[in-house]
């Protein structure tokens, strides 16, 4: 399999979609293909020759005390039509949330993801003959229509990456539900490669239609940037309807709503500044290797703490000019991590799920149990500081426990 999984310069055609989908499609066969766009591409291999048909996949368990349950929200804004197809009417948000559950509650574990939406990740590489229930029943922990545990958690938004789908973060979202916070994972509408709603109707992504429709790379970059600030609007629009006088949500109670925070992956990440910009009553954010297209204000987030956890060299000092500048720019507490030996995915599912598929990115020779561990630990040292005023001695400086986590400019 010809691939990369290494973020690469900001404005490379459809660059993040392409990553996205070429990840998932590796996850699901070895057979030779090419991965799209210009840069250079880095050989994924199988681990081991068999003939042996492989086996779903398994999520990690969660760490944390709490039992976990899954919801989904499908919500619509009727004061905001979408942005990349107006024809189609009102912003609309399909929205999965993790919760502490009570143990022994609730039904069967929660779908990874639907067939049609690994089916349309598979067609676009053009392997329509992987089955795409490969990963689509990917095994997950959280239960459906499980009894929330008794207590008010605070809220941890997530928002995945350009062209890729909310399931790529449940393992984060399941860890931080067992740890005792309750977690939202949106999925923007023609944002990822297909969105299949309650009804039946899919959603294919012509935001990455519109990235590719640009001259140069500057006007991708703007694009990009006007991905990232909507995306600010959709969460703020869902906190109202997690949080406001008429929530949404069946569980509702359970939030508290002074204490959110939000995370994101690859342009995900970029939306957590955003919306911090945007939305005072976010608290805290993290960027999970996500350039700023949309910049950091100048004016900074107004105190409030902020960690860019990154690939190295990817995102390390001088390799990306708005990490930079966003490190200028943060007046909270603020940390800025990179990892050794990771790839743009290293704190999403796939390193887990390939790695149990037997594929190997030489490009990215983290195990996947490494990252696991490292982006479940220092993702939630950080919400545990900034949301609940607990110690997090992880984030004082280097560990022998984790040699490969670097901290960069005090």
């Amino acid at each position: 399999m010809t691939i990369s999984l290494r973020n690469r310069p900001a404005g490379v055609a459809a660059t993040a979609a392409a990553l996205a989908l070429s990840a998932l499609a590796a996850l699901a066969t070895a057979s030779p293909a090419s991965a799209s766009g210009p840069a250079p591409a880095t050989a994924l291999t199988p681990a081991s020759a068999s003939s042996a048909e492989p086996a779903a996949p398994t999520l990690p368990h969660p760490t944390g005390p709490y039992a976990t349950g899954r919801d989904t929200l499908f919500l619509t804004d009727h004061t905001r039509t979408d942005p990349w197809v107006p024809a189609a009417g009102p912003r609309q948000l399909l929205v999965s949330l993790n919760y502490p559950a009570r143990p022994g509650t609730g039904g069967d574990p929660a779908p990874y993801m639907t067939e049609e939406e690994a089916r349309l990740m598979l067609a676009q590489r053009g392997l329509d003959g992987v089955p795409p229930e490969l990963v689509s029943d990917t095994g997950t922990h959280a239960r459906t229509a499980a009894r929330p545990a008794p207590g008010r958690f605070p809220l941890v938004l997530l928002s995945p990456g350009f062209g890729t789908p909310r399931a790529t973060l449940t393992g984060l979202a399941e860890e931080l539900a067992s740890r005792g916070y309750v977690v939202a994972t949106a999925d923007h509408p023609y944002e990822s490669t297909g969105t299949q709603l309650p009804d039946g109707r899919v959603l294919t992504c012509a935001a990455c239609d519109k990235v590719d429709a640009q001259p140069d790379q500057a006007a991708r970059r703007e694009v990009l940037a006007d991905v990232s600030a909507g995306r600010a609007d959709d969460f703020s629009f869902l906190l109202d309807r997690l949080t406001g006088p008429d929530p949404a949500w069946r569980h509702s109670r359970t939030i508290d709503p002074r204490r959110v925070g939000m995370a994101g992956h690859s342009i995900g990440g970029n939306a957590a500044s955003s919306t911090m910009a945007a939305d005072h009553r976010v608290d805290a954010g993290v960027n999970m290797d996500g350039t700023f297209f949309d910049p950091t204000p100048v004016r900074g987030l107004d105190g409030r703490p902020f960690l860019m956890l990154g690939t190295d060299p990817g995102h390390g000092p001088d390799t990306d000019e708005s990490w930079d500048d966003a490190w200028a720019r943060l007046d909270g507490f603020k940390r800025w991590l990179t990892v050794r030996d990771s790839g743009h995915f290293t704190f999403t599912d796939i390193p887990e799920i390939g790695e149990q598929l037997g594929i190997e990115d030489p490009d990215a020779p983290l195990s996947a149990a490494r990252s696991t561990t490292i982006t479940r630990s220092y993702v939630t040292a950080f919400f545990d500081r900034s949301l609940r005023g607990r110690p997090a001695r992880l984030l004082n400086g280097p560990t022998p426990a984790n040699p490969e986590v670097l901290f960069q400019r005090p």
